[in-house]
């Protein structure tokens, strides 16, 4: 029985610009399908016909539908950057408007498709490509936030590094809760309060 790793590896990585097209076309209709059928029913024949290609053709590029979602994932997280905080000088300003910038960048990140999202989470399985995507992207945002930490006057933490770790995991893996059933809280509410939350911390009120 192959390993859990290799089960999800892709067997096909494109190098012509047409098996590069391909592939794309099963991961946009691998999309579809997850949210219009469920993961369960959500079946490789099914994908196959969304995206107009041959059951074969499909096992060419993925071997299972868990490597698709797979790197359904790698290619969400990659994807996730705080666009909006790349564009401002994190020590200027309020800390709370430096924090909401923040939240509601991990907010946007994650509005796309709730059902689809909801079943990244639920129901993907972790191949090393996904597990090295996890650490550099973390790592890259856990380096951003340090940075406005140390830079900014009005934070009030013991240590920076734990601090950076704390808020990038608080904030993203709330956003993702919300915006996986955004029904549960309204995200106006959702915002509001984790930026107080994330503020207070930061600022050292007791």
């Amino acid at each position: 029985m192959p390993s859990a790793d290799r089960r999800l590896q892709p067997r096909r990585k494109p190098r012509q610009a047409r098996a590069e097209l391909t592939r794309e076309r099963i991961l946009t209709a691998a999309a579809h399908v997850f949210g219009e059928y469920g993961y369960a029913a959500g079946t490789t024949n099914r994908i196959a016909e969304r995206a107009r290609i041959s059951i074969g053709s499909l096992y060419q590029y993925f071997p299972n539908k868990d490597a698709i979602l797979a790197e359904l994932l790698v290619r969400h997280i990659e994807r996730g950057t705080w666009t909006q905080a790349d564009q401002l000088d994190l020590s200027a300003g309020s800390l709370e408007a430096t924090v909401r910038t923040l939240v509601r960048d991990a907010i946007d990140n994650h509005r796309d498709d709730p059902q689809l999202l909801r079943i990244m989470i639920e129901e993907a399985s972790f191949s090393q490509e996904l597990r090295d995507t996890i650490d550099r992207h973390g790592g890259r945002r856990v380096g951003e936030v340090r940075d406005f930490l140390a830079r900014h006057p009005d934070v009030r933490v013991r240590d920076l590094d734990t601090a950076a770790e704390l808020i990038v995991f608080t904030v993203e893996t709330n956003a993702h809760k919300l915006m996986a059933d955004p029904r549960t809280i309204p995200v106006e509410t959702f915002e509001n309060e984790l930026v107080d939350m994330v503020t207070r911390y930061l600022r050292g009120d007791q």
